[in-house]
């Protein structure tokens, strides 16, 4: 465990006092999970009972591995879950200590006293920057304040950036936590200034030179999206776009950015508008790519979404194209990538052999005028006329280099006596932007040629790729009709032909001598030849007696992907002809080589042997620097967070000597992106402080008592003189337990209501006894209309309720209109697509799409004429409609809104008969109303589906009997018929 700095030790000082609340707003990785890991062991004692709320589940287990190596072992830090029962979370908060519950579960723990609020000895939250009226924390913070006074309230946070939307979005924050004092720790404050600046790594900056074939590409992306914000903005004129610049458009939020801008006119824009908002996106992530993917995962990338822009996902044509690929910058970027990874001579077309038919391979270079030498030197399964550029990332190469410096080093180090005490290990930490890229650089580390030169480095790894990505692009041409399996696992297509190719044995037409001939090969090329796997070689192709080849133009794009479908009749994949003729080493257990060797051959690598290849992760980090010790860290992308945390690193650890190296490609989006992220960190931090030296402190006031409000309400107007009665009561709403995933609960609490949680079987809400409220989001409408529950919900609201009431809410920043339901995957507009007067075929046919929403709304309301619509056009709009309609009414009681509906036989209800009863209602005819008589009246389902026509008629009435019936014996398309 790394110790605390200065800097650390003086948070600490400031915020460890029970008596206070603060928000600490600390910049990224200067060790935030440290301070609370810290502030937590402080409170470590079954005397105190301290929550956890809005941790992650990646957080809760590590800051209970840091509480562990810290000495916090018993009990430690205990999570709550969704599986841990409700006794067991009341055993658990009894026994006091440190525990991460999640916000849900907090919340209805507290409404239903499930746990002594006012014993609780404080909080720590975590994400304070998400921290809004809206969600679960503002909530769990109002409870915890109406019954505890004295408990503190630690609040954390490291994303400054998102505390600067918005008119006061500081304050806004304390005055959802209800916290009186802020600390600001930027990374140019004194004390963290001082802390770190005492003892520096010794950094090497690195900056690369894009190729410039990269450069050219990275030049044209950039023209596509700045075209691409042209014309967002030009057809958008009437909003404030000014934040969409190229230099935002380098970060990952800025998708959301720009989809919040539109979101209130999403479904009055064009199709055309969406199509540039999503290419945004598209183009944000091809920047990223060029400097991260290899030269042919980046093309194969590009034509895939060239692909994807030609045909829809059902294989139709695509009306709406992107428009950034219709310009010349796209087709710089497309023809570039291509010539990075391989060029077209010719397309000629290759004879399909295999690869032990040496005599054929000899007739085959006889024609072609080459050598065997030649052959050998250029791989079989490339055809002709494509000739291997594979050019490497520059970054690829600098790695090997500095591995190289290192290793000197190393060496220099061991001979050294002065260096040979110093703490620290030889391991190289190889730090990387995403697990993909870790990925490639492992494997170009694992197949790297010390001896090539520069720039062919990785050149057995880029020609299997190349193999690969041939292969893809030959099956990517080919009809989706056509069966064609992957080299080196079946029969392959054959060139040439128009269907796949049979195995030997089922082949038609040819000769039983060639048959032979084919047999003997296969044996001959399983015993010779060495397959990945473990697997036997596959029957060899047969060679078209007919085949010819024949010279194309180099531009014939149909040309060139006829070409490329040669390699789907190969017997093996490029990955798998690398080294085929290898011999097999088999390991003899019973030696004693293997004894005194297994050490050296699978035993653990010595540090200075060992190059560790990780992604950038979060606070995490800091423990596996902790772990590793390494004296030598490559950054393969620049990352500030990180960055910092080396610097903690080597400020914790006197006489450790320590030297990263920084890559960036200079004048890319990767430095852009760095420097801007910097400048956009020190930007939200002065603009905080300044907030903070204005800020007008918020006063806390209990709002829950309101002078005649909550004691004297008018019962009823009917009353003579509109008398009012006194009402101890407090005014309530019963709000369904699934319900608390959604911010209406917390609202309805702020509004001065008094929330139940409960498990109501009818409803979603109980307003009042006659009202019964089923509350809809607009994608949750959609679904339910889809799998018929809307209906069955109406159904039993009716029946119970006087008034039921279906609430349909809207998003409050999204258009209030049913229009943005067509955007909606599951809803789809009927089509008309064949004329009145031609009858389509069977196969032409195809499934109906389903009516409207508007319609079924209007099916809805005939089928149930009590069931009252309400529209709601935000969460807000929805808590004062709740308070109107309980206006001059009486309270409902919770007793009896969780019995309406439930089970009225215990051991049916919530015993072994559940599953069964569930089966039932899923059967066509039986309803809410009738599926207790008719459990009643069979003993198990296999009974009731082992009754005639006539007995199930009987039981359910004709029509739904029949309709039963056939469902059970003849399937659904024959019970709807």
């Amino acid at each position: 465990m790394l110790p605390l700095l200065s800097f650390h030790k003086s948070i600490l000082e400031q915020i460890h006092d029970p008596s206070t609340n603060d928000l600490l707003v600390i910049a990224r990785g200067l060790g935030m999970r440290r301070i609370v890991s810290n502030l937590l062991k402080l409170y470590d004692s079954p005397q105190n009972l301290v929550l956890l709320v809005n941790a992650t589940p990646e957080e809760e287990s590590e800051i209970g591995e840091e509480l562990g190596i810290m000495g916090c072992r018993n009990p430690g830090l205990r999570v709550v879950g969704y599986e841990t029962g409700s006794k067991d979370r009341q055993d658990m908060y009894k026994k006091g200590g440190l525990i991460s519950v999640t916000s849900r579960i907090l919340v209805v723990d507290m409404l239903q006293s499930g746990i002594p609020t006012q014993l609780i000895t404080g909080m720590v939250v975590l994400h304070a920057e998400k921290v809004t009226p809206l969600v679960l924390e503002a909530f769990i913070v109002r409870l915890y304040r109406e019954k505890n006074k004295e408990g503190f309230l630690k609040a954390f946070t490291d994303q400054p950036e998102h505390i600067t939307s918005g008119l006061s979005p500081l304050k806004n924050i304390m005055k959802e936590l209800q916290l009186r004092t802020v600390h600001l720790y930027p990374r140019f404050q004194d004390d963290v200034k001082k802390s770190l600046e005492r003892r520096r790594a010794d950094v090497v900056e690195l900056s690369q030179h894009m190729t410039e074939s990269m450069a050219e590409i990275h030049h044209a992306i950039i023209q596509c999206m700045n075209s691409t914000l042209s014309d967002l903005k030009r057809s958008n004129a009437s909003l404030d776009l000014d934040d969409l610049t190229v230099e935002n458009a380098y970060f990952r939020s800025f998708d959301l950015v720009v989809r919040r801008q539109l979101d209130t006119i999403w479904h009055k824009v064009g199709p055309r508008t969406k199509q540039l908002v999503s290419d945004l996106g598209t183009l944000r992530k091809l920047l990223g790519y060029l400097l991260t993917y290899d030269p042919i995962q980046f093309y194969t990338f590009l034509e895939t979404i060239v692909e994807s822009n030609q045909t829809t996902a059902m294989g139709g044509k695509k009306e709406h194209h992107s428009p950034w690929l219709l310009t010349d910058a796209a087709n710089v970027i497309i023809s570039v990538a291509k010539r990075r990874c391989y060029i077209m001579t010719s397309t000629r077309k290759e004879p399909v052999l295999d690869d032990e038919d040496e005599e054929g391979w000899a007739a085959l270079d006889e024609i072609n005028g080459t050598t065997s030498q030649q052959s050998k030197d250029r791989p079989r399964w490339l055809p002709a006329g494509v000739e291997p550029i594979l050019e490497e990332l520059p970054k690829w190469n600098l790695l090997a280099d500095v591995l190289q410096e290192i290793e000197e080093e190393m060496i220099r180090m061991e001979t050294n006596p002065r260096t040979r005490i110093t703490p620290g290990k030889d391991t190289v930490l190889v730090m990387a932007s995403s697990t993909h890229a870790c990925s490639v650089l492992t494997e170009f580390l694992e197949s790297m040629d010390y001896n090539a030169p520069p720039g062919q480095r990785g050149g057995l790894m880029m020609m299997r790729k190349l193999g690969r990505h041939l292969w893809w692009k030959g099956r990517l041409h080919q009809p989706r009709s056509q069966t064609i399996n992957r080299p080196g696992q079946g029969s392959y297509f054959n060139a040439g032909s128009s269907s796949a190719t049979r195995s030997s044995d089922t082949n038609d037409g040819i000769s039983e001598a060639l048959r032979r001939k084919d047999k003997e090969r296969q044996e001959r090329s399983a015993n010779r030849r060495r397959l990945r796997g473990g697997k036997t070689a596959s029957a060899p192709t047969p060679m078209p007696h007919s085949q010819s080849s024949r010279a194309v133009s180099v531009t014939d794009d149909a040309a060139e992907a006829d070409l490329f479908t040669q390699l789907l009749s190969q017997q093996s994949s490029g990955l798998e002809l690398i080294d085929d003729d290898a011999d097999i080493t088999l390991l003899d257990f019973d030696t004693v080589q293997f004894e005194t060797e297994f050490d050296a051959n699978y035993g653990l690598l010595a540090p200075s042997q060992t190059v560790v290849v990780r992604p950038y992760a979060d606070d995490a980090d800091d423990m596996m620097l902790a772990e590793l010790q390494p004296r030598f860290i490559i950054m393969i992308e620049p990352n500030v967070d990180f960055f910092r945390r080396v610097e903690l690193y080597r400020c914790a650890n006197p006489g450790l000597g320590v030297r990263m190296y920084h890559m960036f490609y200079g004048d890319s989006c990767e430095e852009h992106k760095f420097l801007a992220g910097i400048r956009k960190e020190k930007n939200a931090f002065e603009r905080l402080i300044r907030e903070r030296g204005n800020m007008l402190l918020p006063i806390f006031e209990d709002t829950r008592e309101k002078a005649g409000d909550s004691i004297i309400k008018t019962i009823s107007t009917r009353i003579a003189g509109g008398r009012r009665e006194l009402s101890t009561e407090p005014s309530r709403v019963i709000v369904d337990m699934r319900e608390f995933r959604s911010t209406l609960p917390s609202l309805l609490h702020a509004s001065n209501l008094l929330v139940i949680p409960a498990t109501l079987t009818v409803g979603d809400y109980i307003l009042t006894p006659d009202i019964c409220v089923e509350r809809k989001s607009l994608s949750d409408l959609v679904s339910s209309f889809n799998s018929g529950r809307l209906y069955t919900q109406c159904e039993i609201m009716s029946v119970h309720y006087k008034h039921p009431i279906l609430l349909i809410e809207f998003e409050e920043e999204k258009a209030f209109s049913l229009e943005v339901v067509s955007d909606m995957k599951s809803y789809a507009k009927p089509t008309n697509k064949y004329p009145p007067k031609k009858q389509p075929s069977e196969q032409e046919k195809t499934p109906f799409s389903g009516p409207s929403i508007q319609s079924k709304l209007v099916l809805l309301t005939l089928t149930f004429p009590r069931v009252r619509i309400i529209w709601s056009s935000s969460p807000y709009a929805t808590s004062e409609i709740y308070n109107d309609l309980k206006k001059n009414s009486i309270e409902p009681d919770p007793t009896t809104a969780i019995a309406i509906g439930a089970e009225e036989d215990p051991d049916a209800g919530a015993g072994v008969n559940t599953a069964a009863e569930e089966l039932l209602r899923c059967l066509p005819g039986i309803t809410q109303k009738n599926v207790k008589y008719v459990a009643s009246k069979i003993n198990n389902v296999r009974e009731l589906c082992e009754m005639s026509l006539p007995q199930v008629q009987e039981l359910l009435g004709a029509e739904p009997g029949k309709t039963c019936w056939e469902f059970m014996h003849h399937g659904s398309r024959h019970a709807v018929e």
